[in-house]
């Protein structure tokens, strides 16, 4: 039980860099506007590509569209990447947010230079689904369960959410597809099994 106990200092960190960035914008303009977004860093290929602003696959990532959207990424960040960072460790646990982040933006990109359908995008999903491939690698390494979450519990998660995101408009769905990939990859390569059975998530 004391297990649980245990802190992640760096979930909650990344939550509450993207809360205060949501609240520094709001009492500068209006976050559901794309155009004011863009002027804060949000994605938009055409500007990476000719211009150069390489940063924006990065701030984007921490950059939201309304509250709604905020708190549905923090909600989700803070219940599944608690577990992952408990049992990756911290620096890991954000090499794996951070990277998948990237690679999500990147497949997005890709994708929109193919189609020369450009759109400005932000949000964290990306990233978080990232963590959630994470999740899967490891809960693979581990017969099937991370703490009180399951694989079958985590391939139902995605297929849900890839559904839900496939079915709706202005949704990012090669964003959430390049992040679990990256984060199921980045897994592969920094994650080892713990030799003790108890693992972390010991339940009493």
């Amino acid at each position: 039980m004391k297990e649980y106990k245990r802190k992640a200092p760096c979930t909650i960190l990344l939550a509450a860099a993207n809360v205060i960035v949501f609240f520094v914008l709001t009492f500068q303009g209006m976050t559901e506007d794309g155009r004011f977004l863009l002027a804060h860093g949000a994605m938009y290929v055409p500007l990476v590509t000719e211009q150069g602003e390489f940063y924006r696959l990065l701030t984007s990532i921490f950059l939201h569209f309304g509250f709604e959207h905020l708190m549905s990424n923090m909600v989700m960040l803070v219940l599944i990447g608690w577990n992952l960072e408990i049992e990756i460790g911290k620096i890991k646990f954000i090499i794996i947010y951070i990277l998948s982040g990237l690679g999500g933006n990147a497949l997005s990109a890709w994708c929109e230079m193919q189609t020369g359908d450009y759109a400005v995008s932000a949000g964290a999903s990306g990233a978080i689904f990232g963590i959630v491939g994470a999740l899967l690698y490891v809960a693979i390494r581990n017969k099937g369960r991370i703490g009180d979450i399951t694989g079958r519990g985590l391939v139902f998660m995605v297929a849900l959410s890839l559904y839900y995101g496939f079915t709706s408009s202005g949704v990012d769905n090669m964003a959430h597809i390049g992040g679990l990939v990256s984060g199921f990859l980045l897994s592969v390569l920094l994650y080892w099994k713990r030799n003790n059975e108890g693992s972390a998530f010991s339940q009493a």
